[in-house]
């Protein structure tokens, strides 16, 4: 819209006003008596050439803020006020720096996500290529071996599970349930899942963890954590015969849940940064099978959960991750009190 037809529809009310106005004068001036028109129309002419006046400077210190609203936007910064001459400007072009830092801190995070999402799925596809190579492998053979070929899907369904999680992740509040959960049975369960994940690596777990420690949580999300560290200390132990220890304390603190291998550790440089995303550090290069995700989403849903996650390591003599349960609680577990984690749970 031209700025000339702007500031008329905006001051046009002023305008009426000040004819009521200059009427209301003259009335006044020819109820009080007076018929010397020359005055009245002096008045009157001098009411108009000062309300004008008026009217042009405001619109020469406006006419920035108007050449905003002329021009065609080609991008978000056309939409500031460069120069603004009045209080009224100035605070609104404030609000809309404010809204612009917010618009592109928005949009950032959305080009970030985007981002990690193009190459977790990039990364995804190019992993998953080996274990339907090793597949189509193995069906071309008289006889199948079983074990590998159970191996492969294994790796094919930790691979979907994966970007199953990855993409639940933004929408991660609309997906959290809350609820008192046994912490044994949660982690019993959880190693049952991993069994043959055990079995192949030749590794054994142990679990120390009292049947009364009861902890507030998503379980959906914590069997997805636990389970991501069982298959990180399961995947860095090369070692046959070797042990994982689960366990749980009490702390002043909470309910602190610790899983420690005895694997071959991860650097001291390495430590701070395993839970970027895409990081896979020394350890993945040697395995080259890690997507550097993982910790990324265990760090993640521990935040959003609430608990705190520390991770300790010693090259060549395992590491521990530990979650902190801020909100966790010992008590007499008579199995009837608290809900129990059945054997079923529902699809990823």
């Amino acid at each position: 819209m031209n700025k000339y037809k702007l500031f008329i529809k905006e001051h046009a009310a002023f305008l009426l006003f000040q004819l009521v106005l200059l009427l209301f004068i003259v009335l006044l001036f020819w109820l009080d008596g007076a018929r010397d028109w020359s005055t009245a129309i002096y008045a009157v002419l001098m009411g108009i050439l000062l309300t004008f006046g008026y009217l042009l400077a405001k619109f020469i210190t406006r006419r920035s803020f108007y050449e905003v609203f002329e021009r065609e936007p080609g991008r978000m910064e056309d939409a500031l006020i460069g120069r603004p001459q009045t209080p009224e400007h100035r605070m609104t072009a404030q609000y809309m720096r404010k809204l612009y830092r917010l618009y592109h801190s928005d949009v950032q995070k959305l080009d970030a996500a985007q981002h990690r999402q193009l190459h977790f799925i990039n990364q995804w596809v190019h992993q998953m290529k080996t274990p339907i190579s090793v597949l189509g492998l193995l069906l071309q053979e008289e006889e199948i071996d079983r074990k590998s070929f159970h191996e492969e899907l294994d790796r094919l369904q930790d691979g979907l599970d994966a970007v199953l999680v990855n993409a639940r992740l933004e929408t991660f509040e609309d997906d959290m349930r809350i609820e008192r959960v046994v912490l044994e049975d949660l982690v019993r369960q959880v190693v049952t899942e991993h069994k043959r994940l055990f079995i192949t690596n030749g590794v054994f777990p142990e679990i120390h963890v009292d049947s009364g420690f009861v902890v507030a949580t998503d379980p959906k999300w914590l069997k997805i954590m636990l389970g991501q560290f069982l298959t990180n200390a399961v995947k860095y132990t090369f070692e046959k015969r070797k042990k994982v220890y689960v366990s749980a304390s009490s702390t002043d603190e909470g309910i602190q849940l610790t899983v420690q291998d005895e694997g071959i550790g991860i650097p001291e440089t390495d430590v701070k940064r395993v839970t970027r995303a895409f990081f896979t550090g020394e350890n993945g290069r040697k395995t080259g099978e890690s997507t550097g995700m993982g910790l990324y989403i265990a760090s993640e849903v521990s935040g959003r959960l609430g608990h705190t996650l520390t991770i300790e390591s010693k090259v060549d003599e395992g590491t521990a991750v530990s979650v902190l349960f801020s909100n966790g609680e010992a008590v007499e577990n008579d199995g009837t009190k608290n809900r129990r984690i059945d054997g079923s749970d529902e699809n990823l």
